[in-house]
């Protein structure tokens, strides 16, 4: 009698202007792969479409590299297409389908993606000191270097030693960094245009020299969050 009670027995539903968790991620997740893929072709594209020469006049770092030695202009190359690729492959890593129905794939566009992160972050190393933004661009470019290649390896480690969770939680960090590229380009321009609100002009060099830590802090701070909300091993100081 108990189950065939439990087998007529309605189906409970969530309550009515409720939206499942699910839904919210999966929206989440969508936004955070088109911005991705926008931010991708839209910063890596013309450097590799047109000389820096061609490209100092137009809005970017070509015209602070244009007169750099050869090896600094190479690790600049280096950085945005390591930093593409991570980008791009970056977000599909988090797609739970790829994970169920193609574990191969899965793993080999993990590969790739630390190899970005890898070849971009040391190529971040190189060019960071001559950052436009003098040492707050300095300090915030390579701790960010530093952070997106020590995350990437623990990410790594973790899963070679059979630490999915740790795994995840690694990756969730990682990726947070690797869509400063993304954030960056969105708090550039309001903090250029802030001024206008208080009847002011706008100005670049100003907002510029806050971006280097503001384009990834927030996104680690909001990483940690998601680590512990998902249960997730999450990262505390030694004591």
């Amino acid at each position: 009698m108990t189950r065939v009670t439990r087998l007529i027995e309605p189906v409970r539903t969530a309550p009515a202007g409720t939206r499942p968790r699910g839904i919210r991620s999966r929206i989440g997740w969508i936004f955070v792969l088109l911005t991705a893929l926008a931010v991708a072709a839209y910063a890596a594209v013309p450097y590799f479409t047109a000389s820096l020469e061609t490209l100092a006049g137009s809005p970017g770092l070509a015209g602070d590299y244009v007169d750099k030695p050869p090896f600094v202009q190479a690790a600049l190359y280096a950085h945005i297409a390591g930093g593409a690729v991570a980008l791009a492959l970056g977000a599909l890593q988090f797609w739970k389908g790829l994970r169920a129905r193609a574990p191969r794939v899965h793993r080999w566009a993990g590969r790739v993606y630390l190899a970005g992160v890898a070849v971009g972050g040391l190529a971040g190393l190189v060019i960071a000191p001559t950052s436009s933004a003098g040492y707050v661009g300095f300090f915030g470019f390579t701790a960010l270097a530093v952070l997106w290649l020590v995350t990437g390896w623990r990410a790594y480690r973790a899963i070679r030693r059979g630490e999915v969770r740790s795994h995840q939680a690694w990756m969730i960090r990682n990726y947070a960094l690797t869509y400063s590229a993304v954030t960056l380009r969105i708090w550039l321009p309001l903090l250029v245009f802030a001024p206008l609100l208080f009847g002011q002009t706008p100005d670049f060099d100003n907002a510029y020299a806050v971006v280097p830590f503001l384009a990834w802090l927030p996104n680690l701070v909001f990483a940690e969050w998601l680590i512990r909300r998902r249960g997730l091993p999450s990262y505390r100081l030694p004591v």
